[in-house]
């Protein structure tokens, strides 16, 4: 195929301006694979105040692209091995769960899970109740002293992360010591039968901006396991 015949320009022809050889190399995309020889005199000037050739340039701006790919792959790659490992540890906790043949082996297979699996510094699980009949290890306060304690992390009946008061945290977590922020979830099967809560020492480790549903979906499995033991929510 004959090589395209580019106009000549003459004494007569218009002068050439930036925007127009713009639009030509546009419609002309081809013409430095026709001119290869023009790659050596088009220079770019560098960061560094240096001029380079469009050859280099063109080397360096693949290369950032490369590097930036491989950033965006390795970020893929860290991001799909934290869900695989989340994935299991919720699977564990789950199977743990539905395992419990009492009420003390089910709250400790969620402490245990928290602290064990997901390194949560501080776990607690608090059922609504007569404290009076409590099975041993399991912590169970009445409603109506925990609407007084932590009413106002109960009244929405859903998830809620971020630092907390004192009083509220001292309820969560009495052994605690200081915790800066919490997650607490009540557990809500058409009444109150509990809550659930996570704590750190880090005042920014729950923020009211992270994603909850970790916390909602072990309360869906809490509540549905909780009448296996005749958890009795009166006050």
């Amino acid at each position: 195929m004959p090589a395209r015949k580019e106009p000549a320009v003459t004494a007569a022809s218009p002068e050439l301006d930036d925007e127009a050889v713009r639009e030509y190399l546009k419609s002309h995309s081809d013409f430095l694979q026709r001119h290869p020889d023009m790659l050596s005199f088009l220079h770019v000037s560098h960061a560094s105040g240096s001029a380079v050739s469009l050859v280099e340039k063109q080397v360096s701006v693949l290369r950032e692209r490369n590097i930036e790919m491989r950033q965006r792959l390795n970020a893929l790659t860290a991001n799909a091995r934290h869900n695989d490992r989340l994935y299991e540890q919720t699977r564990r906790l789950v199977l743990g769960l539905l395992d419990a043949q009492s009420l003390a082996a089910l709250c400790a297979a969620f402490t245990r899970a928290m602290h064990d699996d997901f390194e949560v510094e501080h776990a607690s699980i608090i059922l609504f109740g007569d404290r009076h009949q409590a099975p041993e290890g399991v912590r169970v306060e009445s409603a109506e002293r925990a609407r007084i304690e932590i009413g106002a992390l109960l009244r929405g009946r859903k998830a809620l992360c971020g630092p907390l008061r004192k009083e509220e945290l001292n309820y969560l977590f009495p052994d605690g010591g200081a915790v800066g922020s919490a997650a607490v979830m009540p557990l809500v099967s058409g009444e109150e039968l509990g809550v659930i809560a996570v704590g750190s020492s880090d005042a920014h480790r729950y923020s009211s901006s992270m994603g909850t549903l970790f916390l909602q979906h072990i309360a869906e499995v809490l509540v549905r396991l909780l009448p296996r033991f005749d958890v009795d929510p009166s006050d």
